[in-house]
């Protein structure tokens, strides 16, 4: 463990020594000894629920008990990575296939079961449907998707470990974070002053001032941006800047605005809206619960046994080499 995980892991210990009162009569809100709304412990945010509304869907923003059982098994069943397409138009159980590139089986993903009520993650706009993209971001997207068709058709960027994405440098998963196929675990401690959330996708954490400084300069850039909170009544309110890069398609000028809110013992509430002009025509907001979980957080140890790196370059080399040699 390194210098920075030693000194996060006494932070750690420190805020989760201090006294946390049990729930409040009045509100029903658990809260911390100095009164404020207590967010700590691991939160589960994994959901079969899409960001986008299907357009299956895109009469039903809400769905019944019994709907939303349904989209479950047939979302469950399409991502299934142990199936595959049949010739006949079907799909059969093919663990061992051939002609993909499939780098995990089924067992490895932790994508939930079930789906929420509300047919997107999307609730804003109300079609449940991303806003439309500016020119430059669709000149950007359409960069990206041909990129992607060149890595399936064998050519991958590869002149060097900078041209991969930074996913694949295991450098950091960007924000925001919507629910995955797996690591889709919080832990939050805090403090009077400051509130910590430690990702387990990639084992990112934000340290989170509430002591209502302004943001950093504009030209101090993070991969994480600059995190600033604040409390608005029960709701946590964290606006982050000063990105070094977007995701989602986002550009380094979006603006984040993330709610967390207790909804119950074993529930928080959580929003975020992206506003970034320079990518859509206007403003975006996801909502979806962070459900407790009683499982420890591991460590996302993403260099250990990653040979897929070194072996997309030393490929790319081999397939230079035998180019050079066929002319």
């Amino acid at each position: 463990m390194g210098r920075f995980g030693r000194t996060f892991g006494a932070l750690l210990g420190i805020l989760l020594a201090m006294p946390v009162a049990s729930w409040a009569q009045a509100t029903g809100v658990p809260r911390t000894s100095w009164g404020a709304p207590d967010l700590s412990g691991v939160w589960n945010y994994s959901t079969l629920t899409p960001l986008e509304r299907p357009s299956e869907l895109a009469d039903k923003p809400k769905l019944t008990e019994e709907e939303a059982a349904a989209f479950a098994e047939e979302q469950l069943r399409r991502q299934n990575r142990d199936l595959i397409d049949s010739a006949e138009g079907g799909l059969n159980y093919a663990p061992e296939s051939e002609g993909g590139v499939v780098p995990y089986n089924e067992f490895w993903y932790d994508r939930g079961t079930t789906v929420m009520t509300s047919s997107s993650l999307l609730i804003d706009p109300p079609d449940g449907r991303l806003p439309p993209l500016t020119p430059e971001a669709q000149r950007r997207a359409d960069v990206r998707r041909e990129m992607g068709r060149e890595e399936q058709r064998g050519r991958p960027r590869a002149d060097g470990p900078e041209a991969r994405d930074i996913g694949d440098r295991c450098i950091t998963r960007l924000l925001p974070r919507m629910p995955g196929a797996y690591n889709n675990n919080y832990q939050i401690v805090q403090s009077q002053g400051h509130v910590a959330i430690l990702a387990e996708m990639n084992h990112d954490v934000r340290i989170i001032p509430l002591d209502g400084l302004p943001h950093l300069p504009r030209d101090l850039r993070q991969w994480l941006g600059d995190s600033r909170g604040r409390w608005e009544g029960d709701t946590l309110v964290v606006e982050t800047v000063n990105l070094r890069a977007g995701g989602r398609g986002s550009s380094p000028d979006a603006t984040l605005v993330e709610r967390f809110k207790r909804a119950g013992p074993d529930t928080v509430a959580y929003e975020v809206t992206v506003s970034d002009p320079a990518t859509w025509t206007e403003s975006w907001t996801a909502a979806f619960p962070l459900t407790r979980s009683e499982a420890e957080v591991y460590e996302y140890a993403c260099h250990e046994g990653n040979y897929s790196l070194e072996t997309v370059l030393r490929g790319a080399r081999l397939a230079e080499l035998a180019s050079a040699k066929s002319r």
